[in-house]
Protein backbone atom coordinates (compact mmCIF):
# COMPACT_ATOMS: atom_id res chain seq x y z
CA UNK A 1 0.00 0.00 0.00
CA UNK A 2 2.95 2.50 1.15
CA UNK A 3 4.71 1.84 -2.46
CA UNK A 4 1.56 2.03 -4.14
CA UNK A 5 1.21 6.04 -3.73
CA UNK A 6 4.09 7.13 -2.46
CA UNK A 7 5.82 6.01 -5.95
CA UNK A 8 3.34 7.93 -8.20
CA UNK A 9 3.05 11.21 -6.14
CA UNK A 10 6.78 11.65 -6.28
CA UNK A 11 6.68 10.65 -9.70
CA UNK A 12 4.17 13.13 -10.32
CA UNK A 13 5.89 15.83 -8.18
CA UNK A 14 9.00 15.06 -10.25
CA UNK A 15 7.40 15.67 -13.77
CA UNK A 16 5.86 18.75 -13.04
CA UNK A 17 8.25 20.53 -11.05
CA UNK A 18 9.37 22.12 -14.03
CA UNK A 19 5.45 23.56 -14.75
CA UNK A 20 5.61 26.85 -15.56
CA UNK A 21 3.53 29.15 -12.57
CA UNK A 22 3.78 32.99 -13.94
CA UNK A 23 3.88 35.35 -11.49
CA UNK A 24 4.75 39.05 -9.72
CA UNK A 25 8.53 40.47 -10.39
CA UNK A 26 8.21 40.42 -6.55
CA UNK A 27 8.72 36.82 -6.68
CA UNK A 28 12.29 38.25 -7.97
CA UNK A 29 13.68 38.26 -4.12
CA UNK A 30 13.99 35.04 -1.94
CA UNK A 31 11.91 32.36 -2.71
CA UNK A 32 9.36 33.67 -5.11
CA UNK A 33 5.81 33.26 -4.72
CA UNK A 34 4.06 31.31 -2.63
CA UNK A 35 1.18 29.06 -3.35
CA UNK A 36 1.50 26.05 -0.82
CA UNK A 37 -1.59 25.43 2.01
CA UNK A 38 -4.43 26.97 -0.62
CA UNK A 39 -6.61 24.22 -1.49
CA UNK A 40 -9.87 24.89 -3.96
CA UNK A 41 -12.13 25.38 -0.45
CA UNK A 42 -9.86 26.97 1.72
CA UNK A 43 -9.06 29.02 -1.23
CA UNK A 44 -13.06 30.11 -1.05
CA UNK A 45 -12.57 30.78 2.50
CA UNK A 46 -10.15 33.64 2.73
CA UNK A 47 -7.51 30.83 3.94
CA UNK A 48 -8.79 29.59 6.90
CA UNK A 49 -7.82 26.12 7.90
CA UNK A 50 -6.51 26.06 10.89
CA UNK A 51 -9.62 25.70 12.88
CA UNK A 52 -11.31 24.33 9.97
CA UNK A 53 -13.00 20.70 10.79
CA UNK A 54 -14.85 19.64 7.38
CA UNK A 55 -18.33 18.54 9.12
CA UNK A 56 -18.83 15.78 6.59
CA UNK A 57 -16.32 12.63 6.25
CA UNK A 58 -14.73 13.05 2.97
CA UNK A 59 -11.91 15.97 2.92
CA UNK A 60 -9.00 15.81 4.54
CA UNK A 61 -7.33 18.92 5.98
CA UNK A 62 -3.72 19.07 5.49
CA UNK A 63 -2.90 22.93 7.00
CA UNK A 64 -3.70 21.54 10.43
CA UNK A 65 -3.02 17.78 9.99
CA UNK A 66 -4.95 17.55 13.38
CA UNK A 67 -8.34 18.79 11.74
CA UNK A 68 -9.47 16.04 10.71
CA UNK A 69 -11.86 13.47 12.86
CA UNK A 70 -14.56 13.41 10.68
CA UNK A 71 -13.03 11.55 7.35
CA UNK A 72 -14.19 8.33 7.46
CA UNK A 73 -13.66 7.87 3.33
CA UNK A 74 -11.36 7.66 1.20
CA UNK A 75 -10.51 11.21 -1.22
CA UNK A 76 -8.52 11.82 -4.08
CA UNK A 77 -8.20 15.31 -4.49
CA UNK A 78 -6.82 16.65 -7.80
CA UNK A 79 -7.15 20.71 -7.94
CA UNK A 80 -5.83 23.31 -10.89
CA UNK A 81 -5.23 27.18 -11.18
CA UNK A 82 -5.77 29.76 -13.21
CA UNK A 83 -3.94 32.98 -12.43
CA UNK A 84 -4.93 36.44 -14.15
CA UNK A 85 -2.45 39.09 -12.94
CA UNK A 86 -2.66 42.78 -13.90
CA UNK A 87 0.32 45.01 -13.15
CA UNK A 88 0.58 48.69 -13.40
CA UNK A 89 3.58 51.17 -12.26
CA UNK A 90 3.66 54.78 -12.46
CA UNK A 91 7.19 54.52 -13.90
CA UNK A 92 6.78 55.65 -17.40
CA UNK A 93 2.80 54.54 -16.88
CA UNK A 94 3.65 51.48 -17.90
CA UNK A 95 0.96 48.45 -17.69
CA UNK A 96 1.37 44.61 -18.40
CA UNK A 97 -0.67 41.35 -18.02
CA UNK A 98 0.14 37.74 -17.24
CA UNK A 99 -1.87 34.79 -17.03
CA UNK A 100 -0.77 30.88 -16.45
CA UNK A 101 -2.54 27.98 -15.47
CA UNK A 102 -1.08 24.87 -13.24
CA UNK A 103 -1.43 21.65 -11.61
CA UNK A 104 -2.15 22.90 -7.67
CA UNK A 105 -2.78 19.74 -5.84
CA UNK A 106 -2.99 16.18 -6.01
CA UNK A 107 -3.95 14.47 -2.52
CA UNK A 108 -5.11 11.11 -1.44
CA UNK A 109 -6.20 10.37 2.21
CA UNK A 110 -8.07 7.53 4.20
CA UNK A 111 -8.79 6.45 7.72
CA UNK A 112 -6.19 4.04 9.36
CA UNK A 113 -8.47 3.67 12.27
CA UNK A 114 -11.66 5.53 14.01
CA UNK A 115 -9.01 7.40 15.54
CA UNK A 116 -6.14 7.93 13.10
CA UNK A 117 -6.13 9.29 9.78
CA UNK A 118 -3.63 9.74 7.13
CA UNK A 119 -3.31 11.86 3.88
CA UNK A 120 -0.05 11.90 1.18
CA UNK A 121 -0.01 14.54 -1.34
CA UNK A 122 1.93 17.13 -3.61
CA UNK A 123 1.43 21.04 -4.28
CA UNK A 124 3.53 23.62 -5.66
CA UNK A 125 5.18 25.76 -2.69
CA UNK A 126 6.65 28.78 -4.82
CA UNK A 127 7.53 29.90 -7.97
CA UNK A 128 9.36 32.21 -9.68
CA UNK A 129 8.96 33.43 -13.35
CA UNK A 130 9.62 37.27 -14.00
CA UNK A 131 11.38 39.45 -16.80
CA UNK A 132 12.25 43.37 -16.18
CA UNK A 133 13.95 45.29 -18.52
CA UNK A 134 15.00 49.06 -17.60
CA UNK A 135 16.61 51.30 -20.22
CA UNK A 136 18.87 54.14 -19.50
CA UNK A 137 20.24 56.60 -22.24
CA UNK A 138 23.27 59.01 -20.92
CA UNK A 139 23.88 62.76 -22.19
CA UNK A 140 26.08 61.84 -25.17
CA UNK A 141 23.23 58.80 -26.31
CA UNK A 142 24.88 55.55 -25.04
CA UNK A 143 21.98 53.16 -24.01
CA UNK A 144 22.33 51.11 -20.51
CA UNK A 145 20.43 48.24 -20.15
CA UNK A 146 19.43 46.25 -17.15
CA UNK A 147 17.41 42.82 -17.61
CA UNK A 148 16.57 41.27 -14.58
CA UNK A 149 14.94 37.40 -14.83
CA UNK A 150 14.31 34.52 -13.38
CA UNK A 151 12.12 31.06 -13.48
CA UNK A 152 11.68 28.27 -11.57
CA UNK A 153 9.43 26.12 -8.86
CA UNK A 154 9.78 24.48 -5.34
CA UNK A 155 7.58 21.49 -4.68
CA UNK A 156 6.76 19.87 -1.61
CA UNK A 157 5.90 16.16 -0.92
CA UNK A 158 4.14 16.11 1.82
CA UNK A 159 2.30 13.69 4.74
CA UNK A 160 -0.21 14.35 7.56
CA UNK A 161 -1.34 11.58 10.46
CA UNK A 162 -3.61 12.94 12.86
CA UNK A 163 -4.96 11.15 16.65
CA UNK A 164 -8.29 12.06 18.04
CA UNK A 165 -6.79 11.54 21.66
CA UNK A 166 -10.48 12.46 23.18
CA UNK A 167 -13.66 13.55 21.08
CA UNK A 168 -12.81 16.73 21.39
CA UNK A 169 -8.84 16.67 21.45
CA UNK A 170 -6.46 16.00 18.30
CA UNK A 171 -3.02 16.03 17.82
CA UNK A 172 -1.34 15.75 13.97
CA UNK A 173 1.96 15.95 12.26
CA UNK A 174 2.67 16.36 8.84
CA UNK A 175 5.90 16.39 7.23
CA UNK A 176 7.13 17.98 4.00
CA UNK A 177 9.94 17.26 1.80
CA UNK A 178 10.62 20.43 -0.58
CA UNK A 179 12.81 20.30 -3.94
CA UNK A 180 13.55 22.04 -7.08
CA UNK A 181 15.58 24.87 -8.68
CA UNK A 182 15.17 28.18 -8.73
CA UNK A 183 16.85 30.75 -11.26
CA UNK A 184 18.14 34.59 -10.85
CA UNK A 185 20.07 36.55 -13.86
CA UNK A 186 20.66 40.06 -14.27
CA UNK A 187 22.54 40.84 -17.17
CA UNK A 188 23.89 44.52 -17.89
CA UNK A 189 24.71 46.07 -21.05
CA UNK A 190 26.08 49.08 -23.23
CA UNK A 191 25.00 50.51 -26.64
CA UNK A 192 28.71 51.12 -26.93
CA UNK A 193 29.93 47.27 -26.02
CA UNK A 194 29.83 43.90 -27.27
CA UNK A 195 29.37 41.70 -23.98
CA UNK A 196 26.70 41.37 -21.84
CA UNK A 197 28.06 41.16 -18.40
CA UNK A 198 25.71 38.80 -16.39
CA UNK A 199 25.46 37.77 -12.31
CA UNK A 200 23.55 34.29 -11.99
CA UNK A 201 22.34 32.83 -8.98
CA UNK A 202 20.96 29.61 -9.14
CA UNK A 203 19.28 27.55 -6.03
CA UNK A 204 18.98 23.97 -5.05
CA UNK A 205 16.32 23.04 -2.61
CA UNK A 206 16.42 20.05 -0.82
CA UNK A 207 15.06 19.90 2.59
CA UNK A 208 12.43 18.65 5.43
CA UNK A 209 10.65 20.40 7.52
CA UNK A 210 7.78 19.50 10.07
CA UNK A 211 4.09 20.83 10.72
CA UNK A 212 2.95 20.02 14.14
CA UNK A 213 -1.02 20.49 14.65
CA UNK A 214 -3.76 20.60 17.60
CA UNK A 215 -7.82 20.89 17.10
CA UNK A 216 -10.39 20.99 19.57
CA UNK A 217 -13.62 21.22 18.73
CA UNK A 218 -16.69 21.43 21.47
CA UNK A 219 -20.06 21.07 21.24
CA UNK A 220 -21.98 24.15 22.70
CA UNK A 221 -25.62 23.30 22.37
CA UNK A 222 -27.49 21.39 20.04
CA UNK A 223 -26.22 20.82 16.82
CA UNK A 224 -24.01 23.65 17.56
CA UNK A 225 -19.65 23.74 17.73
CA UNK A 226 -16.94 25.74 18.60
CA UNK A 227 -13.60 24.83 17.10
CA UNK A 228 -9.87 26.16 18.12
CA UNK A 229 -6.64 25.01 16.48
CA UNK A 230 -3.04 26.28 16.21
CA UNK A 231 -0.42 25.23 13.95
CA UNK A 232 3.64 25.36 14.01
CA UNK A 233 5.67 24.59 11.33
CA UNK A 234 9.62 23.99 12.48
CA UNK A 235 12.62 22.02 11.71
CA UNK A 236 14.39 22.86 8.19
CA UNK A 237 16.75 19.39 8.27
CA UNK A 238 17.77 20.12 4.36
CA UNK A 239 19.98 22.79 2.99
CA UNK A 240 19.96 25.71 0.69
CA UNK A 241 22.74 25.18 -2.02
CA UNK A 242 23.45 28.47 -3.63
CA UNK A 243 25.85 28.99 -6.77
CA UNK A 244 27.04 32.59 -7.98
CA UNK A 245 28.43 33.20 -11.09
CA UNK A 246 29.69 36.51 -12.54
CA UNK A 247 30.70 36.25 -15.96
CA UNK A 248 30.32 37.84 -19.24
CA UNK A 249 29.49 36.81 -23.30
CA UNK A 250 27.55 37.36 -25.52
CA UNK A 251 24.33 35.78 -27.60
CA UNK A 252 23.51 34.27 -30.87
CA UNK A 253 20.68 32.80 -32.44
CA UNK A 254 18.91 31.31 -30.71
CA UNK A 255 19.71 33.17 -27.45
CA UNK A 256 22.79 30.53 -26.85
CA UNK A 257 25.65 32.31 -25.09
CA UNK A 258 28.93 32.45 -26.57
CA UNK A 259 32.48 33.38 -25.48
CA UNK A 260 31.95 33.33 -21.89
CA UNK A 261 34.21 33.66 -19.82
CA UNK A 262 33.98 33.27 -16.11
CA UNK A 263 34.95 36.10 -14.08
CA UNK A 264 34.02 35.01 -10.40
CA UNK A 265 32.31 32.01 -8.70
CA UNK A 266 31.30 31.61 -5.46
CA UNK A 267 29.61 28.53 -3.84
CA UNK A 268 27.31 28.81 -0.25
CA UNK A 269 24.60 26.72 1.80
CA UNK A 270 22.17 27.90 4.04
CA UNK A 271 19.28 25.71 6.11
CA UNK A 272 17.39 29.40 6.61
CA UNK A 273 15.00 28.47 4.00
CA UNK A 274 11.16 27.83 4.76
CA UNK A 275 10.24 30.07 7.32
CA UNK A 276 9.20 29.23 10.90
CA UNK A 277 5.29 28.95 10.79
CA UNK A 278 2.90 29.92 13.62
CA UNK A 279 -1.18 29.78 12.70
CA UNK A 280 -3.97 30.28 15.22
CA UNK A 281 -7.62 29.67 15.01
CA UNK A 282 -11.23 29.90 16.10
CA UNK A 283 -14.70 28.88 14.27
CA UNK A 284 -17.70 28.58 15.26
CA UNK A 285 -20.91 26.47 13.06
CA UNK A 286 -24.23 24.83 13.00
CA UNK A 287 -23.48 20.81 12.18
CA UNK A 288 -24.60 20.13 8.70
CA UNK A 289 -25.72 23.87 8.16
CA UNK A 290 -23.31 26.96 8.08
CA UNK A 291 -19.79 27.57 9.78
CA UNK A 292 -17.35 30.92 10.57
CA UNK A 293 -14.13 31.23 11.73
CA UNK A 294 -11.19 33.71 11.83
CA UNK A 295 -7.40 32.81 11.88
CA UNK A 296 -4.15 34.78 12.65
CA UNK A 297 -0.75 33.56 10.58
CA UNK A 298 2.67 34.77 11.36
CA UNK A 299 6.28 33.88 9.59
CA UNK A 300 9.25 34.66 10.82
CA UNK A 301 12.25 34.21 7.97
CA UNK A 302 15.36 35.77 6.61
CA UNK A 303 16.32 36.13 2.79
CA UNK A 304 20.01 36.72 2.54
CA UNK A 305 20.09 38.18 -0.74
CA UNK A 306 18.29 41.31 -1.21
CA UNK A 307 18.68 44.12 -2.98
CA UNK A 308 20.09 47.49 -0.96
CA UNK A 309 16.65 49.20 -1.15
CA UNK A 310 15.11 46.51 0.26
CA UNK A 311 14.45 44.99 3.36
CA UNK A 312 12.79 41.61 4.63
CA UNK A 313 10.27 41.61 8.09
CA UNK A 314 8.58 39.07 9.74
CA UNK A 315 5.24 39.05 8.06
CA UNK A 316 1.14 38.17 9.47
CA UNK A 317 -2.16 37.69 7.78
CA UNK A 318 -5.59 38.19 8.92
CA UNK A 319 -8.19 35.80 7.38
CA UNK A 320 -11.76 35.33 8.17
CA UNK A 321 -14.36 32.73 5.74
CA UNK A 322 -16.53 29.72 5.95
CA UNK A 323 -19.26 28.29 4.27
CA UNK A 324 -23.24 27.82 3.95
CA UNK A 325 -25.49 24.59 2.99
CA UNK A 326 -29.19 25.07 2.79
CA UNK A 327 -29.98 21.42 3.22
CA UNK A 328 -27.96 19.02 2.24
CA UNK A 329 -31.16 16.17 2.38
CA UNK A 330 -33.26 18.22 0.04
CA UNK A 331 -33.16 16.15 -2.83
CA UNK A 332 -35.83 17.85 -4.99
CA UNK A 333 -33.60 20.99 -5.29
CA UNK A 334 -29.91 20.17 -6.38
CA UNK A 335 -28.86 23.87 -5.25
CA UNK A 336 -30.22 23.55 -1.92
CA UNK A 337 -27.09 20.62 -1.53
CA UNK A 338 -24.86 23.15 -2.96
CA UNK A 339 -21.86 24.20 -0.28
CA UNK A 340 -21.17 28.13 -0.66
CA UNK A 341 -18.15 29.39 0.50
CA UNK A 342 -17.00 32.85 1.08
CA UNK A 343 -13.96 34.99 2.45
CA UNK A 344 -11.29 37.64 2.89
CA UNK A 345 -7.73 38.51 4.05
CA UNK A 346 -5.33 41.20 4.28
CA UNK A 347 -1.41 39.74 4.32
CA UNK A 348 1.36 42.39 5.65
CA UNK A 349 4.15 41.02 3.43
CA UNK A 350 7.94 40.55 4.37
CA UNK A 351 9.15 42.44 1.70
CA UNK A 352 9.57 46.31 2.28
CA UNK A 353 10.83 48.76 -0.23
CA UNK A 354 12.15 52.47 1.10
CA UNK A 355 9.30 52.24 3.92
CA UNK A 356 6.68 51.35 1.60
CA UNK A 357 5.48 47.36 2.76
CA UNK A 358 4.59 45.04 -0.30
CA UNK A 359 0.99 44.22 1.10
CA UNK A 360 -1.86 41.72 0.00
CA UNK A 361 -5.62 42.12 0.50
CA UNK A 362 -8.57 40.07 -1.23
CA UNK A 363 -12.07 38.89 -1.01
CA UNK A 364 -12.92 35.44 -2.09
CA UNK A 365 -15.68 33.24 -2.87
CA UNK A 366 -16.98 29.56 -4.00
CA UNK A 367 -19.03 26.54 -4.01
CA UNK A 368 -19.07 23.08 -4.09
CA UNK A 369 -21.20 21.21 -6.69
CA UNK A 370 -22.30 17.52 -5.38
CA UNK A 371 -21.85 14.81 -7.94
CA UNK A 372 -25.00 12.83 -7.41
CA UNK A 373 -27.83 12.82 -5.75
CA UNK A 374 -27.12 11.00 -2.63
CA UNK A 375 -26.82 11.71 1.17
CA UNK A 376 -23.76 13.45 3.09
CA UNK A 377 -22.04 10.08 3.00
CA UNK A 378 -20.78 9.95 -0.15
CA UNK A 379 -20.14 13.56 -1.19
CA UNK A 380 -17.52 13.76 -4.26
CA UNK A 381 -17.96 16.58 -6.10
CA UNK A 382 -16.27 19.90 -7.97
CA UNK A 383 -15.00 22.95 -6.09
CA UNK A 384 -14.83 25.82 -7.15
CA UNK A 385 -12.96 29.38 -5.75
CA UNK A 386 -12.84 32.60 -6.98
CA UNK A 387 -9.99 35.27 -5.16
CA UNK A 388 -9.80 39.08 -6.39
CA UNK A 389 -7.30 41.02 -4.81
CA UNK A 390 -4.41 43.47 -5.11
CA UNK A 391 -0.66 43.31 -3.96
CA UNK A 392 2.21 45.92 -3.79
CA UNK A 393 1.49 49.41 -4.01
CA UNK A 394 2.26 52.19 -6.71
CA UNK A 395 4.34 54.37 -4.58
CA UNK A 396 8.25 54.34 -4.95
CA UNK A 397 7.67 53.82 -8.75
CA UNK A 398 7.09 50.45 -7.20
CA UNK A 399 4.48 48.07 -9.26
CA UNK A 400 0.74 47.35 -8.07
CA UNK A 401 -0.61 44.10 -8.85
CA UNK A 402 -4.28 42.97 -9.08
CA UNK A 403 -5.19 39.69 -9.47
CA UNK A 404 -8.23 37.56 -10.42
CA UNK A 405 -7.14 33.45 -9.82
CA UNK A 406 -9.73 31.14 -10.20
CA UNK A 407 -9.23 27.49 -8.70
CA UNK A 408 -10.77 24.29 -9.91
CA UNK A 409 -10.80 21.12 -7.60
CA UNK A 410 -12.65 17.47 -7.93
CA UNK A 411 -12.89 15.51 -5.39
CA UNK A 412 -13.40 11.53 -5.55
CA UNK A 413 -14.90 10.24 -2.21
CA UNK A 414 -16.25 6.92 -1.41
CA UNK A 415 -15.21 3.65 1.21
CA UNK A 416 -12.15 2.02 0.08
CA UNK A 417 -9.97 -0.64 1.68
CA UNK A 418 -12.98 -1.26 4.14
CA UNK A 419 -13.13 -5.21 4.95
CA UNK A 420 -16.42 -6.21 4.27
CA UNK A 421 -18.48 -7.53 7.32
CA UNK A 422 -20.40 -9.56 4.80
CA UNK A 423 -20.19 -11.34 1.47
Amino acid sequence: MKRFFVLPLLAVGYFLNAQTIGNSPYAAFGIGDVKYDNTTDVSAMGGISTAYIWDFNNNFNFSNPAANKNLELTSIKIEGSNENNFFRSDFENRKVTKHSSYLSNISVSFPLSPKVKFGLGYQPYSSKKYSVLTNETSADGVIKANLFSGEGTVSTVQAGVSYQITPEFALGLRSNYYFGNLYDINELTYSTAELINGYTTKNKIKTFNFTLGTAYQKLLATDRKLTLGATYSFGNTGQLETQYTNSTYFYTVGQTKNNETIVDQKFSQDKNLIPMELSLGAGYGRDAKWFFGTQFDYKKGKINFLPTDFSNENSFKFSAGGWYLPNYNNFRSYFSRVIYRYGAYYEKGNLVYKGSNINQFAVTAGATFPFENRSANRMSGIDLAVELGQRGTLQNNLIRQNFVNLKIGINFADKWFMKRLYD
